[in-house]
């Protein structure tokens, strides 16, 4: 893979290895830095052999770097509202020499049907902003405060951005707490997307479920998949062999 020699470096900034088809991301704690949650969701979406494909709060890029392994005929975008994390993403394109198949872009998610059009994707992806907006302890530094706290975007907007930016039969993939789960199900049939498939993971055995990943279908008729649970630790530390693969040694069939 082709990658540039001159990418800049921003104060606080590195770069590190996505551990799959040679991908690099730069990052920085001084922002919110990619987790398991985006690894998994760019995992269990259903990437289409083709067409288009959008990352809502997409951050630094790493979903759709990730599912850029999966699918040559696609185009991928993302959407990031935050300035800094926008130019971070825009570089890792340029980083993994992915601007042909991967196009980044700064904006609203609120606006993004303004910006991009009705029924225009195969695909929406998302992983959102977990807390309401008046729960837990709002970070002071604001990238943190966005990622983590429903202060610019609530789940009802990125499930009603997803219909509307959906094509009928698109899907849209989301991960979340799973103590969500009514409230994305809900919100989805609300928003005519019906619940296809979904899987619940528990950080070990004997625990509750703290993640779940559902995807549904705009204009789908109703039967839900559940698939097994992932398990996150098996001993200790220690990831499980899903994870393992995952992380370590997965490498994805390109179609």
């Amino acid at each position: 893979m082709h990658q540039p020699d001159h990418i800049p470096l921003h104060q606080g900034e590195r770069i590190d290895d996505l551990l799959t088809n040679e991908l690099k991301i730069i990052q920085s704690h001084e922002v919110f830095c990619f987790s398991m949650d985006a690894v998994l969701l760019a995992r269990f979406a259903s990437v289409p052999k083709r067409g288009r494909v959008m990352d809502l709060c997409t951050g630094n890029g790493a979903i759709p770097l990730m599912m850029s392994t999966r699918s040559r005929g696609v185009i991928i975008e993302g959407l990031e509202i935050q300035p800094r994390l926008y130019d971070m993403a825009r570089r890792n394109v340029l980083l993994n020499g992915l601007e042909q198949r991967i196009r980044m872009h700064h904006g609203d998610v609120k606006q993004a049907v303004t910006q991009f059009g009705y029924g225009q994707f195969d695909l929406v992806t998302c992983n959102p902003p977990y807390m309401p907006a008046a729960s837990g302890e709002v970070n002071e530094r604001d990238h943190f405060a966005i990622a983590r706290h429903e202060i610019l975007l609530t789940l009802e907007d990125v499930i009603r951005v997803s219909s509307q930016l959906l094509r009928n039969g698109g899907k849209v993939a989301l991960v979340h707490r799973a103590t969500r789960l009514i409230d994305i199900v809900t919100l989805m049939r609300q928003y005519k997307i019906e619940p296809k498939k979904m899987r619940l993971v528990h950080p070990r055995r004997n625990t509750e479920p703290n993640m779940v990943l559902i995807e549904g279908m705009r204009g789908g008729r109703p039967e839900l998949r559940i698939q097994p649970p992932l398990i996150v630790y098996e001993q200790g530390e220690e990831y499980c062999e899903e994870l393992y693969q995952i992380y370590y040694g997965h490498r994805d069939s390109l179609t």
